[in-house]
């Protein structure tokens, strides 16, 4: 059985043929050209649904897509999405069907990397997980008992504006001192600039106070792996105040595997180590037990697998 699962990024719309069981059979990539508004989108998706298709050699039950923006209690509209002008309310499904002779279910981005890393990645050997996606926000997913748990409206696990700090910084949210203020890429490297000015003499320093929107994290992991100091104290905070909203999670819902993906997971221990820690240390003692931090290695193919695994899930029925 095979599906089509597509990530719809404001740059380029990836595309991905799933096999129910093997995964990943083939992928395409079409620019997203997302000034061009809505129905020019939707033509560049559809675009690169028949690219992908074209590969199968049966049809495919549906779409699945993970979407930025609100999606609706039935899967079917995207609201108000970012990176994408013009996307007040778009019945994702319908435009797709008209445009593709199938149909389509969508989902929060962050939520099918969670579907995706239990049907395929990290988690798939675990009931219940929590999925943190570490990228230039921060965004999550919840699984629990092998289901995608959405709350009342669907729009449950925004996990990245929990609040760790009232008196925090901000970030992409109303409320300031949110776990994405310290974690999500952009805004742990505006932390970390004050601290690198203070040493001059640091390579970091060097190599980056001129341009510090060329910084990212995988440069502070390289530094660490090299013996910086000045870099392995910077992750180190950030794994620290990752490893707080974690003690908060793990006590509303009794989840003790953690899963985290995206460019800043990619320091890997850097981070992690001081979040465990950091997680250990304040968590209740009935909750430490069973308490995991784990990568997601599929990295943003799980999304495409969740969203494949999201039209297996509720289209397969619909043939």
């Amino acid at each position: 059985m095979l599906s089509i699962g597509i990530d719809l990024g404001g740059t380029n719309i990836k595309s991905a043929l799933i096999h129910r069981d093997e995964g990943i059979i083939a992928q395409d990539s079409v620019p997203t050209d997302a000034g061009r508004g809505p129905d020019y989108v939707l033509d560049r998706i559809a675009e690169s649904v028949q690219n992908t298709r074209n590969k199968a050699t049966e049809d495919p039950v549906g779409i699945g897509i993970g979407s930025p923006g609100i999606i609706s209690l039935d899967r079917t509209t995207v609201s108000n999405p970012p990176n994408l002008p013009g996307w007040d309310v778009v019945n994702v499904n319908e435009e797709l069907k008209k445009r593709t002779g199938l149909d389509a279910v969508v989902e929060n981005d962050a939520n099918l990397m969670a579907l995706g890393s239990s049907r395929y990645g990290e988690g798939q050997d675990l009931d219940s997980l929590i999925m943190l996606t570490l990228g230039t926000g921060v965004g999550g997913g919840i699984i629990i008992n092998r289901e995608l748990y959405r709350g009342a409206t669907g729009a449950a696990a925004e996990l990245g504006h929990v609040i760790i700090n009232f008196d925090g910084p901000s970030s992409n949210s109303k409320a300031k001192g949110g776990v994405e203020a310290y974690i999500g890429q952009r805004f742990l490297i505006r932390n970390a600039l004050p601290l690198i000015k203070k040493h001059p003499d640091n390579t970091l320093a060097k190599e980056y106070l001129d341009k510090p929107e060329a910084l990212e994290p995988v440069h502070l992991s390289r530094e660490a792996d090299r013996g910086n100091n000045l870099a392995v104290q910077i992750l180190s905070e950030a794994g620290r105040m990752l490893g707080y909203a974690i003690v908060n999670y793990i006590h509303i819902l009794d989840i003790r595997n953690i899963i985290v993906s995206g460019g800043v997971a990619k320091a890997g221990d850097w981070i992690l180590e001081p979040a465990r820690a950091a997680a250990r240390e304040r968590l209740l003692p009935p909750y430490l037990e069973g308490f995991q931090l784990s990568y997601e290695s599929l990295g943003n193919d799980a999304a495409l697998l969740g969203a494949g695994s999201l039209a297996f899930e509720l289209l397969a029925n619909h043939r």
